[in-house]
């Protein structure tokens, strides 16, 4: 066969991979950079030059090491994004302590499944989050643990409040910790996430300092970061998007971090990114529609914006085009992949033209291999759709005790399977075709979800638009179109319907809408399509979904 007819990539080897801790990268950095400014939280406030920073970051790891904590112990943190968050990611790391992020939308039963599924031995945890009573919660489940630090100021009896910490690491000399952090080597676990499963429970992607540390490193390589950048961070650190392309990402590279807001929130991002003057922005298109769509954007300097990544989901090309225009981000970047591949395998480069950057997800990473295979596992012809595959250093360890299920994801060759449907072209470009099981059979017809939303996105009414198929009778399955209208528009059903005749095939044509404010979203801004499927489901049912 043809080679190079193959749906096969090979990344750069150009760029050679740090063969170092987070500790020791963070160190180095906390050298080159002493002065320069680190971390920058809007919200509580902080400010830190790296210095600073290395101080705290040190003391805490310290008080960690009173208070008994282990190399390969697990630290669970549920918590939303503050200055806390960021110390205890790289305090953990110096300890060899596994760092299990928590999601903070988790209620009680969700947040007791971890807890026990990783062996948490320790917590750090806000008193509150939005509606959620961190406190209440963990006081009425009473999970085995040998202690729980809460970042509340006064904590109830039985928490140990934060502001104790640096009191308990003054009394552990600096020696004890230098003695642990030589002790690390970079191929040991060092985070927990656990993935969002639509189906059954969720499962702890195991990570290494080699993965995470090299791919935070990849993207702001990528992305030409430098101690000169500025890096508004607005999606939630829990997740790979803020803890490695966020953080990591800018460690590696000396640039200044800058959370906005515990949560999302699309004036204090705004905010932020003129008062700071922030050369890049990280986020997911829906928030990027929120600053975009916002009354009071233009009050905002955004024009010191010149990169970012746009990921977790479909970015329509004319959102990408305004942000380009808008907001200044002219290097703004796509970015794919999975949390059990550290995240990113995929991204489009600072040179990538605007078709490239909303048509594909890019290329292959550096030092990273990808391919496309059919069902029988075959590498399918250029062009031909399949599931895409990733091999190389950001392929997770496993899944924590789940023996199974890593099996089923990583196959023997060590390839990780990501369940998602691909189409590589003649440069390697890779382009997304939808999840395996969001692909809507109608009537033996195969409709792609992406093909019909990024249709729909060039309507003038519509600002976001999300595809979903749910059961029908006489045809298998249905099409249902979820649509939010920017500010001022509107349409109906028989108009929408009416635009798409002559436009696309009849058959993708959707044969319900549904006309929203808000889309069902994970904390990370993920779009829960399952959600919206038994929605429709219950609607429909009650003969309601006609709207």
């Amino acid at each position: 066969m043809d080679q190079s007819n193959q749906s096969y990539s090979r990344g750069s080897q150009d760029k050679a991979l740090l063969a170092m801790t987070i500790g020791q990268a963070f160190d180095h950095t906390v050298s080159r950079y002493p002065d320069g400014e680190a971390l920058v939280v809007c919200h509580q406030p902080h400010r830190y030059t790296w210095r600073q920073l290395a101080e705290t970051v040190d003391l805490h790891a310290r008080a960690f090491l009173a208070m008994g904590m282990q190399t390969g112990d697990r630290l669970g943190i549920w918590a939303p994004n503050c200055a806390e968050w960021c110390i205890s990611q790289i305090a953990s790391a110096k300890l060899g302590v596994i760092l299990v992020n928590i999601n903070p939308a988790y209620r009680s039963s969700e947040l007791e499944y971890v807890l026990k599924q990783s062996g948490c031995q320790w917590l750090v945890c806000a008193g509150s989050f939005k509606a959620s009573d961190y406190h209440g919660m963990l006081q009425e489940l009473k999970p085995d643990l040998r202690g729980i630090i809460s970042l509340d100021p006064s904590p109830p009896p039985g928490f140990t409040p934060w502001s104790q910490l640096a009191a308990l690491g003054a009394g552990i000399p600096p020696e004890q910790l230098h003695t642990r952090q030589a002790s690390l080597h970079f191929d040991q676990p060092v985070n927990i996430q656990y993935t969002s499963g639509t189906t059954g429970f969720p499962k702890g992607a195991t990570l290494s300092h080699h993965n995470i540390l090299n791919n935070g490193y990849m993207v702001g390589e990528s992305l030409g970061l430098t101690a000169q950048d500025r890096l508004v961070i607005p999606v939630p650190l829990y997740h790979c998007f803020g803890m490695v392309m966020g953080n990591l990402g800018c460690i590696t590279h000396g640039t200044t971090m800058i959370y906005p807001n515990d949560g999302f929130d699309p004036l204090l991002t705004l905010t932020a990114v003129a008062e700071e003057r922030a050369t890049g922005l990280y986020g997911v298109p829906t928030m990027f529609i929120a600053m975009l769509d916002h009354p009071r954007r233009a009050e905002f300097d955004l024009s010191h914006l010149r990169t970012g990544i746009m990921a977790g989901a479909t970015c329509p090309i004319e959102v990408m085009r305004r942000v380009i225009s808008e907001m200044h981000m002219s290097e703004v970047q796509i970015a794919y992949g999975m949390t059990e591949t550290s995240p990113v395998s995929l991204q489009t480069g600072p040179d990538d033209d605007l078709e490239r950057r909303v048509t594909t997800v890019g290329r292959t990473q550096p030092q990273l291999e990808s391919k496309i295979i059919d069902e029988a596992g075959n590498t399918v012809a250029r062009g031909q759709v399949g599931e895409l595959c990733t091999r190389g250093y950001s392929v997770m360890l496993g899944y924590w005790n789940n023996p199974d299920g890593t099996r089923e994801a990583i196959d023997d060759a060590g390839w990780m399977h990501t369940g998602d449907l691909a189409t590589m072209d003649e440069n390697g470009y890779v382009c997304i075709a939808g999840r395996n099981k969001d692909m809507i059979i109608r009537g033996g017809e195969n409709v792609y979800p992406r093909e019909l939303e990024e249709f729909f996105f060039t309507h003038p009414a519509v600002a976001d638009v999300q595809v979903i198929g749910i059961p029908d009778e006489r045809y298998g399955e249905a099409i249902v179109a979820w649509v939010k209208f920017h500010p001022g528009h509107v349409a109906n059903e028989l108009e929408l319907q009416t635009w798409c005749k002559g436009r696309i095939a009849h058959f993708k044509t959707p044969k319900h809408f549904k006309f929203v404010d808000e889309f069902p979203m994970t904390v990370t801004g993920k779009i829960q399509k399952f959600r919206m499927r038994e929605i429709m489901i219950e609607e429909l049912g009650e003969g309601e979904g006609e709207d």
